[in-house]
């Protein structure tokens, strides 16, 4: 059945348009522009001027709805992807925490089987995203420093086969004897390598690079940056990555990690094409302040508390991840960052879309693309969603 949307504020990559139309026929976008206008369908919807994007792509998100990847249960996948789903999130990497090898086996496995009986009610789930076990102490935040392991064949080996077909990407720490080999590995396997709660300063990032560490995970979160050694500075990630345009950013956007100052900052620094948008949400997205939610498994995980639309953990020393959902960045990217809603749209759709090399499906509004689409009001509140052209919300 072919679905014509009507009357819709299109956001293109370089700007909005005047209300117009998109067709979609098959799950796929068919027409756009004047050329959707000319064409007949058996269902019209009037977006009523609202703005319609593509779908959001998350590429580093933990859980939501009181559900952690980490439980490895089909409820729990379930209950976190449509949470997100619902506000916009069309494609996402379930994302993992540093826990035992056990729990991660289990984790890729479950997966595996949520996947494969998924339909047009749940996002895109194109694989997963493992955040360590590999990375450095002194750089921890929340993850649980019981479950980090040093970056040796013994360890990630049996990950990486497990998840040979489902692994998407890797966040590791460069600086770590056996990271460079690592990185070599993900590569020979087609799997992106990122740079994570890490202490590595300039010089061992560029190493990094030459061994496929590309991407930054959580920019400033987990993260070295300038500091002395016998009155000498040195360069960590942060500056590196300001420094040297081969590396791409993603940021945290919920107006907590990163004040309003420090994104307009990274926004000028960086630029708009270099930058993604990430929820990092853990199971406490969408519950109400005062919840007390675990941080990874609900049989290993860490206590946290949810105070002021984020996570601490209980001695409030430092962030546990994000309450967060896709829109909230939106939001937060165009009211605090001060960037116009297409660059907003395009850091959270086509930049994430290039770096998982799904840019030939996802991304943006455009002819031949999935019909995975977000309707959001003047307020830039999610009014519908669409997953492979069915309506969700």
């Amino acid at each position: 059945m072919r679905t014509l949307i009507t009357n819709a504020r299109l956001v293109l990559p370089d700007r909005v348009t005047d209300p117009d139309a998109l067709l979609i026929d098959g799950g796929r976008i068919t027409a756009v522009g004047q050329d959707a206008r000319l064409c007949s369908a058996e269902q019209r919807i009037d977006a009523e001027g609202g703005y319609l994007t593509p779908g959001l792509i998350d590429m580093h998100l933990h859980g939501g709805d009181n559900a952690d990847f980490m439980d490895a249960t089909a409820d729990a996948f379930e209950r976190a992807a449509r949470l997100h789903l619902r506000h916009g999130t069309t494609t996402l990497l379930p994302t993992t925490m540093a826990a035992s090898m056990e729990e991660l086996l289990a984790l890729i496995a479950c997966f595996r089987r949520v996947r494969g009986q998924a339909d047009h009610t749940m996002p895109h789930m194109p694989g997963l995203h493992l955040e360590g076990p590999f990375l450095a102490a002194a750089q921890a935040g929340a993850q649980d420093p019981r479950y980090l392991y040093p970056p040796e064949p013994k360890y990630y080996l049996p990950l990486l086969d497990a998840g040979e077909d489902v692994i998407r990407r890797v966040s590791a720490a460069v600086e770590l004897p056996g990271a460079l080999a690592l990185g070599d590995e993900l590569g020979k396997r087609h799997i992106m390598a990122a740079i994570a709660h890490s202490d590595a300063e300039y010089s061992q990032a560029l190493e990094g690079l030459r061994h496929g560490y590309t991407h930054l995970t959580h920019f400033y979160s987990g993260m070295s940056s300038l500091h002395r050694i016998a009155a000498y500075r040195r360069l960590g990630l942060v500056e590196t990555a300001y420094l040297d345009e081969r590396f791409t950013v993603e940021i945290i956007a919920d107006g907590r990690h990163l004040p309003p100052e420090l994104l307009r900052l990274i926004v000028k620094g960086i630029g708009i094409s270099r930058i993604s948008l990430i929820t990092d949400a853990m199971r406490g997205a969408g519950l109400e302040d005062g919840r007390r939610v675990r941080l990874g498994s609900l049989q290993n995980g860490q206590m946290t508390v949810i105070e002021n639309g984020v996570a601490f953990m209980p001695d409030h020393s430092c962030f546990a991840g994000s309450v967060c959902t896709s829109d909230r960045c939106i939001r937060t990217m165009v009211r605090d960052a001060g960037v116009t809603l297409p660059e907003a749209v395009r850091m959270m759709t086509l930049n994430p879309a290039r770096l998982l090399g799904l840019n030939r499906r996802k991304g943006a509004l455009a002819v031949g693309l999935d019909a995975d689409l977000c309707l959001f009001d003047d307020q830039l509140r999610i009014r519908q969603v669409f997953v492979s052209g069915n309506p969700i919300i």
